[in-house]
């Protein structure tokens, strides 16, 4: 862990997304208890007023939204629905598509044509076409859209994880506990499971990233979380109306949506590279600059 720390402060552009993540994460666990109320106060006085002003104390510096509240406040508070969707979505898709996927790797014959047969037929649609579909059927509650988030995204854990079971069932340390006796269950969750772990986090944090597109896709549209329920993409569904006259109110929530995309992206690509041994020396010699 001490030698990943100091691997991390290296990259200068890695840990200001590590930072920018963990300032999200803040947000979301401690941002209704600090600022749940804040966030819905009305102010009919303060109807979208502008951003840069602090004559009305600091949580309006980014303006207020067509009910006088606080769109500082609204964020933060938002960023609890939207971390929660995201976090539920990727770990039922990691759990359940990394399982079935070490299966269909490890069992071969007819059990993995029918996984990966399955998996064929989800990748056939595309996931935010069969999201709105399936949405559109359903209540879109959160758990409706946690569940359809997490089915669409089994196909790339599945298709992932199999073809790098593949390769590792075939190596030395897998043929030789087989040769001592070991059966298929401690194959795979001593010996193969753990090899793969890294690939999962990699992806995971990926997804994750996309996953929350998604969410803030479906909220856009009108299909997603409802008030009075709030996340970012809520909020900038709800100031779409306002783009002429009050831009603000879909600005800074389809900013934050951009940064924390943008911080997962790169800190998965960091990441990669750290949980690679083959591949590390490359954060070993970059320069403190973060430059590589």
């Amino acid at each position: 862990m001490g030698e990943t720390l100091r691997l991390l402060a290296r990259d200068k552009v890695a840990l200001a997304a590590a930072l920018f993540l963990l300032l999200v994460l803040a947000c979301a666990v401690f941002g209704p208890v600090v600022l749940g109320e804040a966030a819905d106060k009305m102010n009919l006085r303060q109807r979208n007023a502008p951003p840069f002003s602090l004559a009305d104390g600091w949580l309006y510096v980014l303006g207020a939204d067509a009910l006088g509240r606080s769109i500082l406040a609204r964020i933060v508070v938002a960023a609890r629905d939207t971390v929660t969707i995201a976090t539920l979505a990727v770990a039922l898709s990691l759990v359940a598509g990394g399982t079935i996927g070490l299966v269909a790797g490890y069992a071969r014959g007819w059990t993995e044509t029918v996984i990966m047969r399955f998996a064929d037929i989800l990748m056939s649609f595309p996931s935010l076409l069969l999201a709105v579909v399936v949405l559109y059927v359903f209540n879109p509650g959160v758990a409706t859209v946690v569940a359809v988030l997490a089915i669409t995204r089994l196909p790339i854990y599945i298709r992932t994880i199999r073809a790098e079971v593949l390769e590792i069932r075939e190596r030395l340390f897998v043929q030789a506990a087989r040769v001592l006796g070991a059966g298929p269950v401690r194959l795979i969750g001593r010996h193969i499971a753990p090899v793969t772990v890294p690939t999962l986090i990699t992806i995971a944090t990926l997804d994750f990233a996309f996953v929350m597109l998604a969410e803030s896709a479906l909220s856009f549209l009108g299909i997603g979380i409802q008030p009075p329920d709030v996340t970012w993409g809520l909020m900038v569904a709800q100031g779409r109306n306002y783009l002429a006259t009050a831009w603000w109110l879909a600005f800074f929530p389809g900013l934050a949506i951009m940064l924390t995309t943008l911080s997962l992206n790169l800190l998965s690509s960091w990441m990669r590279l750290a949980a690679d041994p083959t591949q590390r020396w490359r954060l070993d010699r970059a320069p403190d600059t973060g430059a590589r």
